[in-house]
């Protein structure tokens, strides 16, 4: 390990000092105010033929100071900032350290959007509360991905499970020209469309629709990325099919088509592979192969998933302006997955007066396929009314046929129950949701008013055969069960909101609402016995139930709003009234629990922005919640033959308490940064699960609440990246630590439980121009659980996962890729996963031939420990195991009649017009 980090702190230093580098500084102002002009651009050129060769943002001061490659040809320095004209100074070489002391501009007599002379376009430019940068003047490797672009770019960050950050803030939308691709969190667009079509990359703070709207500022702390596509790549089309076989009858196919014209865009897609790849998100050394980077954009790690999953994908997306300010945005997804997984599961529950082990094993064989339809409508009625309507539609049906068996022992190794089932279940599903968004603004700035509907059907009906035998042997009985149970579960929620803003002043804005909401659900489950010959007509009334939840509320609100220079204040209130009325028909008995609720509700917020690049943060929110219907009704579920569970009519709502804090900064002139976040949140009246045991280790659960239970997150990060000539350099760590304390109830006895964990990470991204990058990086974790009794002791984990990724690009038309990973877990598992692979591109990379390994050293295991307040539970599942594929993959392209294979122009080669060697005079001149 030290000769590891030796070698990381070996190769960063070496970079740093690789070339003689000069400093160049001085203060940008405003000629007419003499004011400083903060996030101005500063950028270096060549005459010959413009290449950016080093760039920086002033300071809140105007100041600026960078370092600079020694260079003995002549420069231009150039000065940008949205609204002002752009100075250009030209300088025989860089062979010394500089001070331009004052450089003053002045503004421009175009419009605020259009200061920028064709052709001239700085890397980096502020516009009010956006960044944009100039995809072109990022190198990438030709054929990569937006994904590869954006790691290039300073102030984001990719991490290895694909959660992309802009200067500390988490995006959380990625839009393509102002439009979801398929989905609004990127992946789709990330993996699929090509860096070199990319004209800007746009990072903003993310809004909702209201907000956005209404020229609101946003209340969340999340950003969205907005790619706008190069208008000569913004007509044609381009795509690409694959298709694979290898060993154990492995295989993948995919292929997704584009074409765009200017406003319409069209896209089909489709996959089918089974090595668990359930989504697509091709990489493109390891195409759809799970483990090591293939594991980002999923939701789980795709060498780690539950089992072995065969998945057909069928998708289709369209946007267009169909007629003048009236846009449309549809997807479509077919999906089918097969998953088959083998589970075994040892856990230990525990209890005052002695724990017991249970020992289970579970198989399972998953059949689910569904339809999704999302479409999304906006109308610029007028240019102070906006319409936009979202509905969506899903359609599923899922089978499966699951086995399982268990066996409990006391702490001395008494049996005392075991149990086996098998079953055949089939579910089908249908739901509707809409939003309909409908904004007006007035001629005074920041009036405003809105309506928000949303609605959500859903619709669920499910027949199950099942058979279970279970014994207890301290008591001496069984339970043999051989049953069809029926069930239709119906829900619908109704909500609208109308709001209206007033600006006071123009610093203070108010504004008032309301809101109703309407829910209503409803569970009929039946269950048959056998009566013979597999024919199911006895109703038992034991497991028979029909339950009613119906929740009317309205709820008044108001808020205010303090906004001064950098300084953002904003109070929230509501009081919601609700009627709750839950209904249950069990055994021949009617149950009615109809109760009328005052529940308030409380936000705050501070955000101060202490320049272009420090932000604060301050938020805390007080909310109420009610318990379930199943929670409240006190009717006995008997559907689990080792757990009885009755609901308690005697609960509370859960009253939560949140603040958090967070500070981000993140220095364009030093392209690094850092984030600080401390969250936390506090309950009154949560709602507990209580178990009692009999001797056979039978358990009767029900709900209590209970107080002073509380959760605490903190954590930093820091990055940086280092950029000399076409090399970069990222590296970065980062802490994340949370503390825990929560509540058991088991027979009788109440007790608690602190836990703590604790996660850093380091990583290092070097990339070698265009021949190679290596990307190590180590993360390690740590949790453990104390509890306040004697009788139970401490629980804990560490795991250790270490990964190297490395990819090769030269000679000219070869790619080889390694991912290898180790991962150490306290819990008796170690091994290595590392996955290769070598590609050949040829006429005229049209095609490309590609030989990859999974797993080559056969070692990936998948087991995992959880630890709660009354049990801990080691789980291992199936998991992909090795196999080689062979593959061939073709590429297709061409935009507004241009041939296939040639990269866009990227302004380098050309000198841009319009641009003298004066620096503009002031009156310090």
């Amino acid at each position: 390990m030290c000769k590891y980090l030796s070698f990381l702190f070996l190769l960063a230093f070496s970079f740093h000092a690789n070339a003689q580098s000069y400093t160049l500084k001085g203060k940008v102002l405003n000629i007419n105010t003499q004011l400083p002009l903060e996030s101005a651009t500063v950028y270096i050129t060549t005459v010959k033929d413009s290449t950016i060769l080093e760039y920086t943002l002033t300071d809140k001061n105007g100041d600026f100071n960078f370092a600079v490659k020694k260079n003995d040809k002549p420069v231009f320095l150039k000065v940008t900032y949205v609204g002002f004209e752009t100075f250009t100074e030209e300088q025989k070489d860089l062979t010394a350290n500089k001070d331009f002391s004052n450089i003053y501009l002045a503004e421009s007599t175009n419009t605020l959007n259009e200061v920028v002379v064709k052709g001239e376009a700085p890397p980096i430019r502020v516009k009010n509360d956006t960044i944009e940068y100039n995809a072109a003047l990022f190198k990438v490797r030709p054929d990569s991905n937006v994904e590869t672009l954006l790691k290039q770019l300073p102030g984001l960050e990719v991490d290895s499970d694909g959660k992309i950050t802009a200067n500390g803030k988490e995006v959380t939308q990625v839009l393509v020209n102002g439009k979801p691709f398929f989905d609004r969190d990127g992946a789709m667009a990330l993996k699929n469309l090509p860096a070199e079509i990319i004209n800007k990359i746009q990072v903003s703070d993310f809004k909702t629709k209201k907000e956005e709207y209404s020229k609101d500022q946003a209340a969340s702390d999340n950003a969205s990325i907005n790619l706008t596509i190069d208008e000569e790549k913004n007509k044609g089309y381009f795509g690409k099919f694959l298709g694979g076989y290898g060993t154990d009858d492995r295989y993948e196919s995919s292929f997704i088509v584009n074409y765009f014209n200017n406003n319409r865009k069209i896209s089909l897609l489709g996959s089918s592979n089974n090595i668990n790849a359930q989504g697509f998100s091709q990489d493109e050394v390891f195409d759809n192969m799970g483990g090591g980077r293939n594991s980002r954009g999923s939701t789980v790690n795709r060498s780690q998933a539950n089992g072995i999953t065969t998945s057909n994908l069928l998708g289709l997306n369209y946007s267009d302006e169909l007629f003048k300010d009236f846009e449309v945005n549809a997807n479509y997804n077919y999906t089918d997955t097969h998953t088959e997984n083998i589970n075994k599961s040892n856990s230990t529950n525990f209890r005052p007066d002695g724990n017991f082990n249970t020992v289970s094993e579970s198989i399972t064989d998953n059949r689910n396929n569904s339809n999704k339809a999302n479409v999304e409508l906006e109308y610029k009625i007028s240019p102070s009314i906006r319409l936009f309507v979202a509905p969506r539609f899903s359609t599923s049906t899922s089978e499966s046929n699951p086995q399982s068996n268990s066996t409990t022992t006391a702490e001395d190794g008494t049996l005392t129950n075991d149990a086996y089932s098998k079953s055949e279940n089939r579910n089908e599903s249908n739901s509707f949701s809409n939003s309909i968004n409908f904004n007006k603004t007035f001629e005074k700035r920041a009036r405003n008013l809105s309506f928000v509907f949303n609605n959500s059907n859903n619709n669920s009906n499910s027949n199950n055969f099942n058979q279970s035998e279970t014994n207890y042997y301290i008591t001496d009985r069984q339970v043999i069960r051989d049953q069809n149970i029926k069930n239709n579960s119906i829900s619908d929620s109704y909500s609208a909101e109308i709001e209206y803003t007033e600006p006071v002043t123009d610093s203070i804005r108010f504004k008032i609402g309301m809101e109703y909401n309407f829910q209503n659900n409803i569970n009929d489950n039946k269950t048959y016995d056998d009566i013979g010959n597999d024919v199911y007509t006895n109703l038992n009334e034991e497991q028979t139930t029909y339950l009613t939840s119906k929740q009317n509320s309205i709820a008044p609100k108001a808020g205010i709003r303090f906004q001064k220079n950098k300084f953002t204040f904003d109070v929230n209130s509501t009081t919601s009234i609700v009627q709750y009325d839950n209904h249950s028909f069990y055994k021949g008995e009617t149950i009615d629990l109809n109760k009328k609720y005052v529940l308030p509700f409380g936000s705050a917020q501070i955000r101060y922005r202490i320049d272009r690049s420090k932000f604060f943060t301050a938020r805390y929110n007080y909310s109420q919640s009610l318990p379930s219907a199943s929670e409240l009704l006190p009717i006995e579920n008997v559907s689990n033959t080792l757990n009885t569970v009755t609901g308690n009519p005697n609960l509370n709502p859960t009253e939560t308490h949140s603040a958090n804090i967070n500070y981000r900064n993140f220095d364009f002139r030093t392209r690094s940064g850092y984030n600080l976040y401390l969250n936390s949140n506090f309950y009154n009246n949560d709602v507990i699960t209580t178990s009692i045991y009999d001797e056979d280790n039978n358990r009767r659960t029900s709900y209590e609440n209970i107080s002073g239970t509380y959760s605490i997150s903190a954590g930093a990060s820091w990055n940086k990246s280092i950029k000399q000539e076409g090399n970069l350099l990222r590296y970065g760590i980062a802490l994340n630590a949370n503390h825990s304390f929560s509540k058991g109830f088991t027979n009788g006895v109440l007790y608690g439980a602190k836990a703590i964990g604790i996660s850093p990470r380091v990583y290092l991204n070097y990339d070698y121009g265009e021949f190679f990058t290596i990307a190590p990086s180590y993360n390690f974790s740590y949790n453990e659980t104390n509890y306040d009794i004697s009788t139970l002791n401490a629980r804990s984990n560490v795991v250790h996962r270490l990964n190297l990724q490395t990819t090769s690009y030269w000679p000219a038309n070869w790619i080889w890729g390694n991912d290898f990973g180790y991962t150490y877990n306290s819990i008796n598992q170690s091994f290595y996963l590392w996955n290769t692979s070598l590609s050949y591109t040829f006429l005229n990379k049209a095609f490309v031939a590609k030989v990859k390994v999974y797993d080559l050293l056969n070692q990936n295991q998948s087991i995992t420990r959880s630890i709660s307040t009354t049990s801990v539970s080691d789980n291992e599942n199936t998991v992909l195991r090795r196999y080689a594929m062979f593959s061939l993959t073709y590429k297709i392209q061409n935009f507004a009649g241009k041939a296939p294979g040639k990269n866009r122009n990227t302004g380098r080669g050309e000198r841009p017009e319009g641009f003298g060697g004066e620096r503009r005079g002031g009156p310090m001149d």
